[in-house]
This record gives structure tokens, sequence and C-alpha cells, in this order.
């Protein structure tokens, strides 16, 4: 007993080290300056209404626009931008919340029509300041990415009726902290995450949905226990573990596991050391053998790279949300 608590605590330990010092180089800058938000409230969590998504979506316009303006007189161009894009005429977001790390849940496609959902819960670092990508790889920003997916789902099956829902509905932690190691920022997202997706499917009643979790959003997804278990399908890509033993323990009637070639969540040690109030670590690497997950080929790219044009592993997941994916291992594509 006291030898698996010692090689818990090193690999948890080693999980730390690796994942702050292969990310030091991509973490966000923080904010120049904090605008003065008082009066600037958008719909939050549980505000909306699933029979009246519209008049959620053109009130966090109207709130983003303000908060984009309060980011501009207080120096924060970056965020300003940020904020201004979401802004932008066509953006629909169902939630959101300009204050500290900020909230936002932006549907991409028509929700009430839709008779395939899929959900994207995000990982570490993804704040209002980088929801939509900037850079060389915008499509890693879980914004972008809906907009990637819910295209290529289109190229697949052009008479789908989809919709792709960018959810960052919890407080994502920074890639280098001490709780990007622990599970306690995955537990509060899981249970926004069990409360929204009820209401989202009131929104498309008969919806087929599946969550697509990436890095730390796959350890929400595992430990959400209401929002897998009414999911078809659920996808975990670049996982550094699921928070769960095994596939059995996430309750969508399939679970799949996709991990690029080039992607360093390959070197993250595995294991777990509950501890109380919290968990180190987030044990078995979802593409192991003994998870139990349906593993498929996600082609040569990177942590950042899943959502990329034209990549093999956009590919597998549009065909997976689409119910076009093939039974067994490396057949999704």
């Amino acid at each position: 007993m006291y030898g698996r608590a010692v090689r818990a605590v090193r690999a948890a330990t080693a999980l730390a080290a690796a994942v702050a010092l292969t990310a030091t180089s991509t973490a966000p800058p923080a904010p120049p300056g904090a605008p003065d938000l008082s009066g600037v409230r958008g719909v939050r969590a549980a505000e909306w209404s699933p029979d009246r998504p519209q008049e959620a979506y053109d009130a966090n316009r109207g709130a983003a626009a303000r908060a984009s303006q309060a980011a501009e007189r207080a120096g924060g161009t970056d965020r300003a931008e940020a904020l201004g894009a979401l802004a932008a005429p066509g953006r629909d977001l169902l939630e959101f919340d300009p204050h500290g790390q900020g909230r936002a849940v932006e549907v991409v496609g028509d929700l009430e029509e839709a008779d395939r959902v899929v959900v994207l819960v995000p990982g570490a670092d993804t704040t209002l300041d980088t929801f939509d990508g900037h850079g060389a790889k915008p499509y890693m920003r879980v914004g972008d990415a809906a907009r990637e997916l819910r295209a290529r789902m289109a190229e697949v099956d052009p008479g789908a009726r989809t919709a792709v829902v960018a959810w960052m509905g919890y407080p994502a932690p920074a890639t280098v902290s001490p709780a990007v190691a622990t599970t306690g920022r995955a537990d509060t997202g899981a249970r926004a995450l069990d409360a929204f997706v009820p209401r989202l499917l009131r929104a498309a009643p008969g919806a087929r949905l599946t969550l697509v979790c990436h890095s730390y959003g796959t350890v929400v997804c595992g430990r959400a226990h209401v929002a897998s278990s009414r999911a078809a399908d659920a996808v975990l890509v670049g996982s550094p573990g699921a928070g769960v033993a095994g596939a059995a323990d996430i309750g969508a009637r399939r679970v799949w596991a996709g991990r690029g070639g080039s992607d360093w969540i390959a070197g993250v040690p595995h294991g777990a050391l509950h501890l109380p109030g919290t968990t180190v670590g987030f044990g078995p690497d979802p593409v192991g053998r003994g998870f139990g997950a349906e593993v498929f080929d996600a082609g040569p790219g990177g942590h950042s790279d899943y959502f990329a044009p034209g990549s093999r592993s956009l590919s597998a997941i549009a065909r997976i949300a689409l119910g076009r994916a093939e039974a067994g291992g490396g057949n999704a594509a």
C-alpha cells in the first residue's frame, strides 16, 4: 500500500512538472488592465430559456459589445478585440459573463433545427482572451474549433442538420499552475456541464449528442455524469487521463479516444493519488488497451492540431459525431 502511494505521488509530481515544462512557452499573457464592468451583465448559466435561445443571443451580443468598450477604455486592446469579436453579428452566445476569467458558450449552427449536436469542452488556458484563435494556429481555440468541426461535418454529410457548441462554461486552469494537475477545476466543470446539457437538449429535442473533449477538458467530461449519460458518443483527444478508471465509468454509449503522433501529452505519466477534497493525476491513459475506449487514428499532429482544417483527426471526429464511424480501433477516419 505504501509503495503504491509513493509511486502515485511520484507520477502526479511528474505529471505536473511535465505539463508545466512543456507548456511554459504557450501560456497566454495576463490582460494589461482590468476594465470597469459595473453594469455590464450577460446571460449567465441557468438564465437562458431553452424555448427562446434567440433572446440570449441578442442580449449577449450587446453585453459583449459593452464589455469590449470597457476594455478599450482601460487600455486592454487585446481583450477589447477578443470581446468585440464575440459581439459581431452572427455570433450566437447562449451564455456570457465578462467578469474575471469569464465564461462564454457559443452555438455554431441552428440549435433548434439540429438533429446532431456536438458540445466541445476545452482544456487549460481557455479564457475570453483565448476563446477565438490568434496567430499561427487559430483552430486550437474552442470558438474556431467549433466552426472548423461544423464545416467538416457539412463536407462529410451536406444534408445533416448540425450545431456545434463551444462550451467555455467552467474556470479552466492555467497550464502552468498547480490546479492543472488536480481534478478540482474539472469537478467544478463537470457539475456545470451536467447542469447545461439537459437544458441544451430541451432547445434541440430529439438531437443526438456528442461530447468532444480536449486535453484537461477530457477530465471534465470523464467526471461529468448527467452530461455523459445523455451522450451517444464521448470523444477524448489529447487526454492526460479522464479522471476515471476506464471507459465504462463514462456514461456515453460509445467512448472514443485519439492522440496525435506528435502530441507531447504522450509523455505525461499516468496515475492518480486521492487526497482529501481532490485527486492529483488523472488515472490511466485513454488510448491504452486497458482503458476500454475505441481508439481512432488521429493522424500525425500535435496537441493543438486536432481541429486543424484537412486533418485526419478533424475528419475522424466529424464522422463520429455524424454516426458514421465504424466500430473498432483506428476506423473512425
